[in-house]
């Protein structure tokens, strides 16, 4: 069969009706699933067959979403989850219990950063974090023989720093440790981290993927590439029996499958963080088209990035797009026609207390705790979604105290700059 192009499995992908079926994905709203055996049934909880029998689990409209976004990112398995906060959770979780230890790039996401540095310290699982811009020796120093996974972000938020993907590939690997990587800011129409090593790959498809911030939703896809057997005694949970499923072992029934088997019939099962049909729906409606949306965000973020680089009230703008950023030429290694994302980050000349007066006189430009949808939105992550992390945590996570996240969205560009215009010329008059 021909491999079908990302906007041929955008538009028409996982989903494939039968003669007299529907051309839309259906939504399966119903708890439960009927089936004449008893027999057939306790296969079905034995994990000897494939089908649905709640939809804590499973649901067939979730998996056809989750599907597709695995052939985005050329994945062999995908899950929903009902966040992204739950994706990035299970995918650590799945593979670390207490007592056992991973290793993060610092420059991530503030709600991500809590759960790892907080809530999964709770549970008994510590993580060290590093400089993502390290040289390999100095990053390598933070393993221990208990550490579990390396995690990164493709494009960090809300620093949009860039991720060195084949680096941290090799970190891992050296190391007998999955890549895990949140590819949510660049989406698989621009970068493809398993084309460059990395294992498994997280999403807030909150995000560009819904593309209109009507659903929250995460998903997990794991590349089948990361080979769990050689490191049997690092992964019992994947390698031996396990005891809620008659002895069951992951790695040996479901091969290449194994790890989102594993997160699917034991952490959904037991947490239930699944999202509900509905939402999987108008989150398909999103994926229908991402392939148009992200090329645009992109283009208008370029003009936009360039605009504010030439006003004299800006101290800084941080924006892989620019010849002059410091993440330019990783841009165009990884990302396609070296297009990153529609976010920028920014600074205004008068430090923190001047930023949130400025986004204070935008009009078109809403303040809203979002990022990545049909339209632009602006934040001040200190005083909002990282405002939890002192001074110091914030430079750690990669944040200046003045950092103002601008998600530039798929309006006329020329209407964002003058409403970016008029906010600077009310605010230094």
């Amino acid at each position: 069969m021909v491999k079908k192009s990302l906007a041929t499995i955008c538009t028409q992908g996982s989903w494939k009706p039968k003669n007299g079926e529907p051309r839309v994905v259906p939504i399966y709203q119903s708890t439960t699933f009927k089936y004449d055996s008893t027999a057939e049934m306790a296969d079905l909880f034995d994990l000897k067959a494939e089908g649905y029998f709640y939809t804590r689990l499973q649901n067939p409209t979730n998996d056809i979403v989750a599907t597709k976004i695995t052939d985005l990112e050329g994945g062999v398995a995908g899950m929903l989850t009902s966040s992204g906060q739950a994706a990035n959770f299970y995918a650590i979780f799945n593979i670390c219990q207490a007592g056992d230890h991973f290793v993060s790039a610092e420059s991530i996401y503030g709600g991500t950063y809590n759960l790892f540095l907080v809530t999964m310290k709770k549970l008994g699982i510590e993580v060290t974090l590093v400089d993502q811009n390290a040289d390999e020796a100095e990053i390598r120093k933070a393993f221990r023989p208990n550490t579990k996974a390396l995690f990164g972000e493709t494009i960090s938020n809300p620093g949009v720093a860039v991720l060195d993907i084949e680096k941290f590939a090799r970190i891992a690997h050296s190391e007998g440790v999955p890549l895990i990587i949140d590819n949510t800011f660049a989406t698989p129409i621009n970068c493809r981290p398993f084309e460059f090593g990395a294992d498994i790959v997280t999403h807030s498809t909150t995000k560009y993927m819904d593309g209109h911030a009507t659903t929250t939703g995460g998903c997990i896809v794991d590349s089948g590439n990361f080979d769990w057997e050689t490191q049997h005694d690092k992964f019992p949970g994947l390698t031996e029996p396990d005891p809620s499923y008659h002895g069951l072992a992951y790695s040996k029934s479901f091969g290449k499958k194994a790890y989102i088997m594993k997160a699917t019939a034991q952490l959904m099962r037991d947490l239930g963080s699944i999202p509900s049909p509905m939402n999987a729906f108008l989150l398909n409606l999103g994926l229908e088209t991402l392939h148009l949306r992200v090329p645009r965000h992109c283009e208008n973020a370029q003009r936009v990035a360039e605009y504010l680089e030439k006003r004299p009230e800006v101290a800084w703008v941080h924006y892989s797009g620019l010849k002059n950023d410091k993440y330019y030429v990783l841009a165009q290694k990884y990302f396609d026609g070296g297009r990153s994302c529609g976010v920028i980050s920014f600074g205004l000349k008068g430090g923190r207390d001047v930023a949130v007066k400025f986004m204070d006189h935008l009009k078109l430009i809403a303040i809203v705790t979002h990022v990545a949808d049909a339209r632009s939105c602006v934040l001040h992550p200190a005083s909002h979604t990282h405002r939890q992390l002192s001074d110091e945590q914030l430079l750690e996570a990669g944040i200046q105290p003045d950092l103002i996240r601008l998600s530039i969205g798929i309006e006329d560009v020329n209407d964002l700059t003058e409403d970016i215009n008029q906010a600077l010329q009310t605010l230094y008059k």
